[in-house]
């Protein structure tokens, strides 16, 4: 009996997506046009009912065939066994560090859809009146925030180090930031840095409990050599603070001992008892097709995941008076360079709250670190546990 249209609807949803909805539904016409045994009923949920709205909808009898979420969320419905495994011959479009970054036990359950990667935004004029360069690691930092200070009355940066997981994925760029290693002579090492720089005076006392968007406004005003961010924000910095932006240019992200790039990715699942997963498989896979892949990156600030897409000229070549193209450039060769990635843990917001009150304590001088630290593993644990 021949199938009604009915019977081949892949259900698909995406996470706040409708400010694209000529392109997303573009690319479900041309899906339909080269598929017309398939149709696709696009679902637009907004993101703080996301996560909610999934898990219920996966662990039912009839959840949608592809969701589109973030890898952290994907990974808890891995371990819950409620996704589809993929098999790796049908993901070889991809960036393969990306690719690699999303593998849970080993096997891959999520398909990537897009990237962003934070790059560093500094202030020229600041920088040349130093007489030092960007800094690549925060080695640097600490090394040129003396001379920085001391020739240009500014901070070299203010790091919103106690806001969400940054410290732990600071300490993650040197392999420290489980509950293991927290309170190793390495993770030490990293905190008694910013301690160093805290106290005396070489970052603001902001530092123990400022925003990205309150540091950014400090950029804006010229007290703030650099901040990292993503490229997003370069016209947050050209509307409300031209004055600022023409002396602003963009680097590499700061690294630390082993040289990978934080970044954020969103991906789709297809959840096990999914009705349509051969079909959702295909979608997805034309949705993060090369050329689907480039006219998504030209209509946002994305960075696209598809390996074909990355070598366009788009992600390669820039103006030097395109500062948007340029950070463009920057942050797409970051995704080069990922692996090892800071992976959600179970409990992570405990952690989190448990991790920035331990960095202001140590930035306030209340104790040795590592007897912090110490404390610190031990909470991590029990979280674990």
């Amino acid at each position: 009996m021949k199938p009604t249209e009915k019977d081949n609807e892949v259900v698909f949803w995406t996470l706040q997506m409708s400010d694209f909805a000529p392109y997303i539904n573009d690319v479900i016409s041309e899906f339909e046009a080269e598929n017309p045994n398939i149709k696709i009923k696009w679902v637009d949920v907004p993101f703080s009912e996301g996560e909610k709205r999934t898990l219920a909808s996966v662990l039912s009898d009839n959840p949608p065939d592809l969701v589109n979420l973030n890898p952290d969320f994907s990974a808890t419905l891995a371990h819950k066994g409620a996704l589809y495994e993929i098999n790796d011959s049908e993901l070889g479009q991809f960036n393969q560090e990306i690719l690699n970054s999303l593998r849970y036990n080993g096997k891959i359950y999520s398909i990537p859809w897009y990237a962003t990667s934070a790059i560093t935004i500094y202030n020229r004029d600041l920088l040349n009146k130093a007489g030092v360069s960007v800094p690549k690691n925060y080695s640097q930092v600490a090394d040129f925030a003396p001379i920085v200070r001391e020739k240009t009355g500014a901070y070299i940066m203010l790091p919103n180090i106690t806001e969400n997981d940054t410290m732990l994925k600071i300490l993650n760029k040197y392999g420290v930031a489980t509950s293991v290693s927290v309170n190793s002579d390495k993770a030490v090492e990293v905190l008694d840095l910013f301690k160093h720089l805290y106290s005396n005076n070489l970052i603001p006392k902001e530092t123990v409990t400022i925003t990205l968007q309150e540091s950014l406004e400090k950029y804006m005003s010229g007290n703030i050599v650099m901040i990292g961010a993503g490229a997003n924000f370069l016209n947050m910095i050209k509307e409300n603070a031209p004055s600022t932006y023409k002396n602003t240019d963009v680097a590499p992200q700061v690294t630390g001992e082993l040289g990978q790039n934080d970044f954020s990715l969103m991906n789709f699942v297809i959840p096990l008892r999914a009705k349509h997963k051969n079909e959702a498989l295909k979608f997805a896979l034309f949705l993060t097709n090369d050329k689907n892949q480039l006219e998504l990156a030209k209509l946002t600030n994305v960075l696209a995941v598809n390996e074909k897409t990355l070598k366009n000229e788009f992600y390669t070549n820039y103006d030097k008076n395109d500062l948007q193209a340029k950070a463009r450039v920057i942050s797409a060769r970051q995704l080069n360079k990922v692996q090892p990635v800071y992976r959600t843990k179970k409990g992570q917001k405990d952690i989190n709250n448990i991790m920035n009150s331990a960095t202001q304590e140590i930035l306030l001088d209340k104790s040795k670190t590592k007897d912090i630290l110490d404390k610190v593993a031990k909470d991590w644990k029990s979280i674990e546990e």
